[in-house]
């Protein structure tokens, strides 16, 4: 490919460029590559959402939409609107480049009402709630996506995650299904198929995921589920591996949770408070982040202290962040203040209708020996 003179390369040839550069750690060569095809055509997509994740700006992207070749001697943006949509969405994929997912889910938000029904755009907006840990709205994306086009495999391996997170296998069984009638070459299709096995055998569900692995070696999500069987394996070294081969490619929360409670398995406390902090840096607006650094603390008696004032600044950014309230509960409990578990607990109620909330509050309850409030949970969380 490189003996072919720049000048002559067409699209096709740069994006293939690009690709094999990328595939090879070779990311200056990539960038000038991803480069050359916006030049050829500022509409591509794909070239775009690399530079974001290459550490591209913005304004380095757009700048290179005004050195598009035109024909017909015009100005390449002379419909200001066509130019304006393009716009965001290139911030919209240098937010999510940079962990500001906030910021990149307000501009997807804005240009899914210039494309309604947009499968695209709904895609990345799943993607990212699924990230974030907003689970419901990612369902609720990823469902009108199949519902336009039942035919998509695009992160169908993430929607798949989700359905075994709410539990509701008959779904994850039928979509399982589907993918593999649609196209079972596709990595997603494993990662799906992992899902699936990971209550039934899980030395079977980490095969289909080293399988997804083996087809395309850049597939974060394979990384994410192998790492975590192998964490419920109690194979933590092994989970390192996993999650940093998904941090690579792109750190994401999802990669930092499984570093620190990968350490945290092996009692390698100074590594998991590192990878906390560097989520922290990472991603300083995020709750998550937050709690990740409090359950390095919490790991040991000497850091309870400080455990809990993440937890409450996790609580402070984001109030409705359930699982923040679990933890800071659980300190409680354990510093022997079950009233202040139990006024933190109580106050999620209302808004949250989830079995974890309701054990909890059994726990509290039973360990108070209040027995008629904690079976009075107990039930609750079976009937959820």
């Amino acid at each position: 490919m490189e003996g072919i003179p720049s000048k002559a390369r067409n699209l096709q040839m740069s994006l293939l460029m690009a690709k094999l550069y990328r595939n090879s750690r070779h990311n200056r060569g990539a960038v000038a590559c991803y480069k050359e095809c916006l030049r050829h055509c500022p509409f591509f997509i794909e070239a775009i959402t690399a530079l974001a994740e290459l550490g591209a700006t913005p304004k380095d992207i757009i700048s290179l939409f005004a050195q598009t070749p035109n024909r017909s001697g015009r100005a390449p943006f002379d419909h200001l609107d066509s130019s304006r949509w393009l716009h965001r969405y290139v911030e919209a994929q240098c937010c999510i480049a940079s962990n500001d997912y906030k910021g990149g889910l307000e501009l997807f938000a804005e240009l899914l009402q210039r494309f309604p029904n947009n499968i695209h755009i709904l895609l990345e907006m799943a993607k990212v709630d699924a990230i974030i840990g907003k689970n419901d709205e990612a369902i609720l994306n990823f469902e009108k996506v199949r519902s336009i086009d039942p035919y998509i495999m695009t992160y169908m391996d993430e929607y798949a995650m989700l359905l075994k997170v709410k539990c509701d296998y008959s779904k994850l069984s039928k979509l399982v299904h589907d993918l593999l009638s649609i196209d079972p070459s596709r990595p997603e299709v494993f990662v799906a198929l992992s899902v699936l096995w990971e209550r039934k055998d899980e030395r079977g569900a980490l095969s289909y995921a080293e399988k997804s692995i083996r087809i395309d070696e850049r597939h974060i999500p394979g990384y994410i589920m192998k790492g975590n069987l192998l964490l419920s394996m109690k194979r933590p070294e092994a989970a390192v591996i996993a999650f940093r081969g998904a941090q690579e490619l792109r750190p994401d929360l999802r990669s930092y949770q499984g570093l620190v409670h990968s350490y945290l398995q092996f009692s390698k406390v100074k590594e998991a408070l590192y990878a906390a902090r560097e989520a922290m840096k990472a991603m300083p607006q995020s709750a998550k982040a937050l709690k990740l650094v409090g359950d390095v603390h919490a790991s040991n008696a000497s850091g309870r202290e400080k455990a809990k004032k993440f937890y409450e600044s996790a609580l402070r950014l984001e109030p409705g962040y359930l699982g923040a309230a679990l933890a800071l509960a659980e300190l409680h409990v354990i510093e022997g203040r079950n009233g202040d578990a139990v006024s933190l607990l109580e106050r999620y109620l209302k808004d949250w209708a989830d079995d974890s909330l309701h054990v909890k509050l059994a726990q509290v309850f039973a360990a108070t020996n209040m027995l008629q409030e904690a079976l009075s949970h107990y039930e609750a969380a079976l009937r959820l």
